[in-house]
């Protein structure tokens, strides 16, 4: 007789009831009961001991739960907006780089972003494989991509570097890439500075300025209001001043005449003769005395280096009050003579100011 596949597996399964109820006599010929339930010793999976064993097992390992979680938390990354971290250059593409900071997707650092300075391409600044620090710029994008910038970085380090210059008093040199009519315009650290008309000090049209390197000085630093404001003129002043004294005579020439005075050039730095120290006598407007381009002798009379003036006087050169209107000529030839007059004046009258020693009055 032929066995089908069913009547086989009907046999089968008759043969397994049939051990299953003999083992079940067995036990029970041995005084045995058979119990199926749960045993009460056996821990459910929100038990404390169940816990506790648990670790314990692991600090068999020598791999504790604290230590796998100490090691998750470095992965745990939670970037902000205005952090600054660190990562990986691993691909230059035409409209930026994309960097690796460690998060689930690698962050893009756009093009206009990668310096404070214009370049041409993004190998001028970044090399594969290159660890450096970068701004995050924003949160994340619906592709979970972080925006990122090397730009926010240097121009935040720029502006505490120009504070830094100009508590210090520094003075700087710095190209004119453009003129406009108010002034120029250089760079300072990456930073855009302004130079107006009024405090560069030089006999060039500002248009001539431009690929010049001029010598400056901060006028103003205010990062809130993006402004850096910068004198030429300063840095010139305070250069001449460090060779110049009180009292000094000096050559120079008429290049400006105001109603309230004139505008010496002394050297390649201008200083003011104002109209109550052309002459002893009043003078109803500089230009009854003065012509523009006159060469004249002028005696210093302050330096004030933190505005970056030089005072000036023809009126302590006079022999005789008045001469500056008769007889210039005169205050020309004996200006050093009278100059010389001028700081014995001055000399004494520091004496006479002298505090009385407590000695000489025993």
């Amino acid at each position: 007789m032929t066995v089908t596949p069913s009547d086989t597996s009907t046999e089968a399964l008759n043969q397994d009831a049939t051990s299953a109820e003999a083992e079940i006599d067995f036990a029970a010929a041995m005084g045995d009961e058979l119990d199926l339930a749960i045993p009460e010793e056996v821990p459910t999976a929100d038990d404390p001991s169940s816990r506790a064993a648990s670790r314990k097992d692991a600090d068999g390992v020598g791999f504790t739960l604290d230590e796998f979680a100490s090691l998750l938390s470095k992965y745990d990354y939670n970037f902000k907006p205005g952090d600054v971290v660190n990562g990986t250059v691993f691909a230059l593409e035409s409209k930026g780089a994309m960097i690796d900071i460690g998060a689930k997707t690698a962050a893009f650092m756009p093009l206009q972003e990668v310096s404070i300075n214009r370049v041409e391409g993004l190998s001028d600044v970044l090399l594969p494989g290159e660890v450096r620090e970068f701004f995050i710029m924003g949160e994340e994008n619906e592709d979970g991509q972080l925006s990122l910038s090397i730009r926010r970085i240097e121009y935040q380090r720029a502006w505490e570097r120009v504070r830094q210059l100009q508590k210090e008093d520094a003075t700087i040199y710095s190209e004119v890439f453009a003129t406009n009519r108010g002034g120029a315009l250089v760079r300072v650290e990456g930073l855009r500075g302004f130079i107006p008309g009024s405090h560069i000090s030089t006999r060039k049209a500002k248009e001539e300025l431009v690929a010049e390197f001029l010598p400056l000085k901060f006028l103003e630093v205010d990062e809130e209001r993006n402004r850096l404001v910068l004198s030429h003129r300063r840095a010139l002043v305070e250069r001449k001043m460090n060779r110049l004294e009180v009292g000094e005579v000096v050559l120079g020439t008429v290049r400006g005449i105001k109603p309230y005075g004139a505008f010496i050039d002394i050297g390649g730095v201008s200083g003011l003769l104002h109209i109550s120290e052309i002459s002893h006598e009043h003078i109803e407007t500089p230009h009854t005395v003065l012509n523009v381009n006159d060469q004249m002798k002028v005696m210093i009379i302050d330096l004030d280096a933190e505005r970056g003036r030089i005072s000036l006087s023809t009126k302590a050169l006079e022999p005789e009050p008045g001469d500056m209107l008769t007889d210039p000529q005169k205050v020309f030839d004996k200006a050093e003579e009278m100059a010389a007059r001028y700081k014995q004046m001055l000399l004494e009258q520091a004496e006479d100011n002298e505090p009385i020693e407590e000695d000489t009055l025993d």
